[in-house]
């Protein structure tokens, strides 16, 4: 595994283009739960199935129902960033990282200091009135009893892509654009299987494409480096 990171580093440093495309992964080590492995949401038990809590649907028939577990799973505002968050600071104020696609919604990697985040999913961080469209910060809907109101009335939603909506058109084409341009994407902690997001990596026409997750991935054959290992294992070595 050690020459394997070598060859990382070597890429790393050979480098000023790079695109940082993650998954659950990148979140897992920091404490926050991923939704398919064997322990992840998807496998406990809900009086609804977690997928159907999640979707649009549900959200606008079950709020209290959504909200109770949207609540109890999706606060991460206590967590703090992991050694991978940290590196992949480093590797942006160098000049070096030219972007960072993420599936996450907890918004660590804007709490550990990155400017370039394209979140593909949204974020827990932004809400907003479903009536006025007034925004309002994590902590309130989080806080709040029940279903959170705007003080119009109206219901809040996170800004976060649930099961049924679409992806933000702009965060898409802002991510296609990056992958197009990079001449290395680092693909990490996702298994690659959630579309459209693991469609974008067919955008790159790069030099090098790596590969880290600790399961292998349907793209495996397709990379010059595939490193099968926990996230904390590679970044914090670099």
């Amino acid at each position: 595994m050690n020459e394997k990171i070598k060859e990382l580093q070597k890429i790393i440093e050979e480098s000023n283009n790079i695109v940082f495309f993650g998954g659950a992964g990148v979140s897992t080590e920091s404490g926050i739960p991923d939704f398919r492995s064997k322990d992840g949401l998807y496998h406990q038990k809900y009086a609804y199935p977690p997928e159907e809590i999640l979707s649009h649907t549900f959200f606008m028939t079950h709020p209290e129902e959504f909200y109770k577990f949207y609540k109890e799973k999706m606060n991460s505002l206590k967590i703090e960033p992991n050694g991978t968050h940290q590196k992949l600071v480093e590797l942006e104020k160098k000049g070096k990282l030219k972007a960072i696609i993420t599936q996450n919604i907890d918004g660590l990697h804007t709490k550990a200091g990155s400017q370039n985040v394209l979140e593909l999913h949204g974020s827990i961080l932004r809400n907003y009135c479903m009536d006025c469209h007034k925004f309002y910060e994590a902590s309130f809907v989080f806080q709040s009893e029940g279903i959170p109101k705007c003080r119009c009335g109206g219901m809040i939603k996170p800004d976060v892509v649930l099961y049924e909506e679409a992806l933000d058109s702009t965060t898409l084409e802002q991510a296609i654009q990056s992958i197009m341009d990079a001449d290395v994407l680092i693909v990490a902690g996702t298994s690659l299987q959630v579309y459209p997001a693991s469609g974008l990596i067919r955008y790159f026409r790069g030099k090098h494409f790596v590969l880290i997750n600790k399961e292998k991935t349907p793209y495996d054959s397709l990379a010059d480096l595939v490193i099968h290992d926990a996230l904390g294992n590679v970044f914090p070595y670099l």
